[in-house]
């Protein structure tokens, strides 16, 4: 082989091994298709993830109520106030608002607060002291000691009548409650008087039944006067086993055999065509016959009574002799079983 053509030779073997070479790194760098395995959903680690679309039903939101608000508790007259103003010890100082409204503060002089909460009091006394320019940057606070105006009057049947604070809203239960409940002579008649309309009282009929009761449970405003009625009573005396006074149902009506089976009847010598009802009327004492036995007897209707009404029973003399007598004999009697059984 001639030098020329062994040269041909080792160029084109160096040119194959060189094509060879970039084809083996050409295949390495290309990326390498993995394909699923069948029956699994699988996505390939470099393909791009898929947006799985979603339907995202948005609530609209609910409208919050809004809270009620407490009622405000405003500053009047006879209420004793405490001022005091952060850092000036010597303005402290607890003063009672006159009738006009007006209280007087150091350097200040007198200013009206009556009417106005004690937030806007504080606020009014911070103002004055600003443009005074007695203090630069006033903190000033008003706290009620003693509140005159804002007190509710509970009278009549109850455990503590007497004056109490009234801070808020309230209802009558709550007053009574406060005032330590009905007594047991309470009427089922309470009065309610408002201090703005006092000639304007309202009656309520306080019910045993919870679902009424509720129709009577009426807010009270500060100032109110509460009068809770006594309850009737009606007196059953003379020839009864129980002679004593009846407090009337809830101030209702009691009739003449509901008093009588209240005392326990009428006594063996009782006269009961005598019996009668002594009733106190604005012309003076009034005496009303009642016949008893035909009552009794459902031969007569029975009669209605009043409050503070008295049924007296009287005595019958000739009963009484007959029930003497019937005592000594059985009083014989037994002497003589006694004595019978000695011998």
């Amino acid at each position: 082989m001639t030098p020329r053509a062994r040269k041909v030779l080792c160029a084109t073997a160096l040119f194959l091994l060189f094509a060879t070479s970039n084809s083996y790194l050409l295949a390495q760098a290309e990326p390498k298709t993995v394909q699923p395995v069948t029956g699994l959903a699988v996505q390939p680690t470099d393909a791009p993830a898929k947006s799985v679309p979603f339907k995202f039903e948005q609530q609209q939101p609910q409208a919050e109520q809004p809270a009620a608000a407490p009622a405000e508790i405003l500053i009047g007259a006879g209420d004793l106030l405490e001022i005091r103003v952060f850092g000036v010890e010597d303005l402290t100082q607890a003063v009672r608002v006159s009738s006009a409204g007006d209280i007087n503060v150091p350097l200040i002089g007198a200013i009206h607060v009556a009417g106005l909460t004690q937030g806007q009091a504080e606020d009014f006394i911070a103002a004055k002291f600003r443009e005074g320019e007695f203090i630069k940057d006033p903190h000033v606070s008003v706290f009620t000691k003693e509140y005159a105006t804002q007190g509710v009057s509970v009278l009549g049947e109850v455990n503590k009548p007497g004056v109490y604070p009234l801070l808020g809203a309230h209802r009558l239960f709550d007053v009574i409650s406060i005032a330590g409940g009905l007594t047991d002579k309470a009427g089922k008649l309470v009065t309610i008087t408002h201090r703005d309309a006092p000639g304007d009282s309202v009656n309520v009929e306080i019910s045993s039944d919870p679902a009424k009761a509720v129709d009577c449970n009426l807010p009270i405003a500060p100032g109110d006067t509460i009068q809770v009625s006594k309850a009737g009573i009606v007196y059953v005396v003379g020839e009864v086993s129980r002679p004593a006074g009846f407090l009337m149902d809830n101030n209702g009506s009691m009739t003449v055999l509901q008093a009588i089976a209240l005392a326990g009847g009428p006594t063996p010598t009782a006269s009961l065509n005598a019996s009668k009802i002594i009733r106190k009327t604005p012309a003076g004492i009034q005496e009303i016959p009642m016949p008893l036995k035909k009552i009794l007897t459902a031969k007569a209707e029975d009669i209605a009574l009043q409050a503070n009404d008295v049924l007296f029973v009287p005595h019958s003399a000739s009963k009484g002799i007959t029930r003497r007598s019937l005592d000594s004999i059985m009083q014989v009697t037994t002497g003589m079983a006694v004595y019978g059984n000695r011998w």
